[in-house]
């Protein structure tokens, strides 16, 4: 999206009523140590789409938003009444493109849904599509790596979190059902729902040593584990509450809940 005018391109060859939005650099570490890039990317490219939205006149969003806007955690399960508390250059292009949403919404005729998914996992059912070998940067891709030797170790960063085991705990949400809930946003606003924000996730915490001990069960092969340093950006425990995207969108996915 860095070439507007290619954007420009796709939208005068294409009948478009609606975007949803997949385009972002993820990797929260290394947003800390390459904000720039994370910044470009992901904020200032997309207000090139928003520009272009706006010449073609279309007006429905759908953005791909993260936990990372709430950084350290008050409270779990976490609502979205939560307050914003990004602790990472990532969370914050999150958080910054929502304002801007809310901005275009009250400025413009311009209606959108963000999605704030927890810790997106698995690949779809049939093998048809998943992460790139060897691109994820996420624990489970990377954990069975480790089981087939792909990896000579898995890293656990940090383990003196405030938790039952000092490892991090995340909410895992299966890709199906995340699928499934932008599919149930874009029904919503085709259908007249007005702009908001909802959580995706299971409601369901694990930590990082329990998905390590569970893949060594289910392979039966004992791979290495290497303890080391807190990666700076990741808060102990973040768990959703999925209740509001439950209720607006009878979101249940085969995982959620």
């Amino acid at each position: 999206m860095g070439n507007i005018e290619q954007i420009r391109e796709v939208f005068d060859k294409y009948p478009i009523e609606a975007v949803l939005h997949f385009a972002a650099l993820k990797a929260v570490g290394e947003s800390v140590v390459e904000p720039e890039k994370y910044y470009l990317n992901n904020v200032a490219n997309t207000l090139n789409l928003f520009k272009v939205m706006r010449e073609k006149g279309v007006n429905k969003f759908i953005f791909s938003s993260s936990a990372a806007v709430y950084g350290e955690p008050k409270y779990n399960p976490i609502d979205e009444s939560h307050p914003l508390s990004p602790i990472s250059p990532y969370g914050w292009n999150k958080a910054m493109v929502e304002q801007i949403m809310k901005d275009y919404s009250h400025a413009y005729d311009f209606k959108y849904v963000a999605l704030r998914y927890f810790n997106a996992c698995a690949a779809e059912p049939e093998a048809e599509t998943g992460e790139w070998p060897g691109s994820s940067a996420n624990l489970i891709p990377l954990v069975l790596d480790a089981a087939i030797g792909r990896r000579e170790n898995i890293k656990i960063f940090g383990t003196d979190y405030p938790t039952e085991d000092g490892t991090c705990v995340r909410d895992y949400i299966h890709v199906v059902d995340l699928a499934s809930a932008h599919i149930l946003a874009l029904k919503y606003l085709l259908s007249g729902g007005q702009s908001n924000i909802f959580n995706l996730g299971n409601g369901r915490g694990f930590s990082v040593r329990e998905v390590i001990n569970m893949v060594k069960k289910v392979t039966g092969v004992d791979f290495a584990v290497v303890e080391v340093e807190r990666r700076p950006g990741d808060p102990p425990i973040l768990i959703a509450s999925s209740d509001k995207a439950q209720k607006e969108f009878r979101w249940m996915g085969e995982n959620a809940g």
